[in-house]
């Protein structure tokens, strides 16, 4: 065989072996991309268990429905509270439901039936609120309302009956001299006595209901919610707190052992200035049951689009009661170094005289500082000279009010006696602002 003829079987010989290599080498590659693939695959498995562990932490946060569980923060909550089941394509928070009455065939079952007694946009707020007031009890009921006012009266006239005896604050809602009428006129006996010193203890034998305002709207005194709760409890009276200047992320009355929880969402709950509302938030299900029935024969209810608000606004409650909380420190501060200001009250200062029974009983000391100024003329001169204050009633808005409070009667202060809410505007500009109007103001 000649050398050519073995070059080229030997070329035939190699162009086998060569393949062999080479399927070697594909086998190689083909092990390597199967345990690269396979590494891959462990990876999106930790990738997988770390989301599933994440998922379950939202969860345990979330709890069914969108709702809160009692251990989430309270910026998580007023986001989270009262959302639906997440459904697509559906918005988290559903349009209010205008609707005065609902399809209804065969038997009246079902919650909706009549726009006076149910609505799915209260629904959902009711949850929210009663998510804030009162986390993780079963046994809280909450109802809104078209007003504060309408709440505070559906407590006391649903639980009050002729011959009862009503201790009620004689410091608080300027509005409160009205219902105390209203009440005797009825039948009812009514005592009071100042917020402060929780002197309501002297007056409570006998009482079938204690009404109690903390902090006092406009004097800002407070009490102590669970001394007076449990002196109540041993007479047997049920116990009302009005929470309206506290908010729930302030205090919580149930949870101090009160049997009721009364607001008026106007002010901060909501914080916009744009609705009126209010609720109540009940943990004793028979006087609830009056309370409901109140609100259906009176029809004191709020319209959807006021609820579906309120439900909107309640997601930016802690950011503004916390900045609020903080700026009205620092006015307070500011305050504390005018000679012309005299009775400056502000829970959240450490010498003020409420301030050891409201550390221990709220977590913010909200958005309200008062104080007097020398004279009616100076009083009317400084909110006139205010550039970011807003000379307005009510509080707990976004942007600050002020008013002298004596213009509307009612209340025991004095002609030079300043309310001051305090808004979310930035601190230092709020602060320039009250102590220029303050020199402005001067004689």
């Amino acid at each position: 065989m000649s050398d050519s003829a073995t070059d080229g079987a030997g070329g035939a010989t190699g162009e086998p072996a060569r393949a062999a290599a080479d399927a070697e080498k594909t086998t190689d590659g083909a092990g390597r991309v199967t345990r690269a693939a396979g590494r891959a695959a462990d990876a999106v498995d930790e990738v997988t268990d770390a989301v599933d562990r994440a998922t379950g932490a939202v969860d345990e946060v979330t709890g069914a429905a969108g709702r809160t569980a009692s251990g989430a923060g309270d910026g998580t909550r007023a986001v989270r509270a009262g959302l639906p089941e997440p459904v697509k394509h559906e918005p988290t928070l559903p349009g209010p439901v205008f609707a005065a009455h609902f399809h209804l065939p065969g038997d009246p079952t079902g919650p909706y039936t009549y726009g006076r007694d149910e609505n799915p946009t209260w629904t959902l707020l009711e949850r929210a609120v009663g998510e804030l007031e009162a986390p993780g009890r079963d046994d809280a009921e909450t109802l809104v309302f078209a007003s504060g006012m309408a709440a505070i009266s559906a407590v006391l006239f649903s639980q009050l009956r002729t011959g009862d005896v009503c201790v009620l604050p004689d410091d608080g809602y300027q509005a409160l001299p009205l219902v105390r009428a209203q009440l005797e006129a009825y039948g009812i006996e009514v005592r009071t006595a100042p917020t402060g010193g929780d002197a309501q203890l002297d007056v409570l034998d006998g009482a079938r209901l204690l009404w109690i305002e903390t902090p006092s709207n406009p004097g800002l005194d407070v009490c102590d919610i669970g001394r007076l709760a449990e002196a109540a409890r041993a007479r047997g009276a049920l116990v009302a707190v009005d929470n309206t200047l506290a908010t729930p992320l302030g205090q919580r009355p149930l949870e101090l052992g009160a049997d009721f929880s009364v607001a008026s969402g106007t002010k901060q709950l909501t914080g916009h200035g744009d609705v009126l509302l209010g609720y109540v938030v009940g943990r004793d299900a028979e006087a609830m049951v009056a309370v409901r029935r109140w609100r259906k024969i009176v029809g004191a209810i709020p319209g959807p689009m006021e609820a579906w608000l309120a439900h909107r606004s309640i997601a930016t409650l802690q950011m503004r009661v916390d900045r609020q909380s903080a700026t009205a420190l620092a006015v307070a501060e500011a305050l504390r170094e005018r000679p012309e200001v005299t009775g400056l009250r502000y829970p959240g200062l450490p010498d003020d005289p409420s301030h050891k029974i409201a550390a221990r009983q709220m977590r913010r000391f909200g958005c309200v500082v008062s104080f007097t100024l020398p004279t009616r003329a100076r009083a009317d001169r400084f909110l006139d000279a205010l550039r970011l204050v807003d000379d307005a009633t009510s509080f707990g808005g976004v942007r600050s009010t002020a008013e002298r409070r004596g213009r509307w009667g009612g209340d025991a202060v004095s002609e030079g006696f300043i309310r001051l809410s305090v808004g979310a505007e930035d601190p230092e500009d709020l602060v320039a602002d009250v102590l220029r109007a303050l020199d402005a103001s001067a004689d």
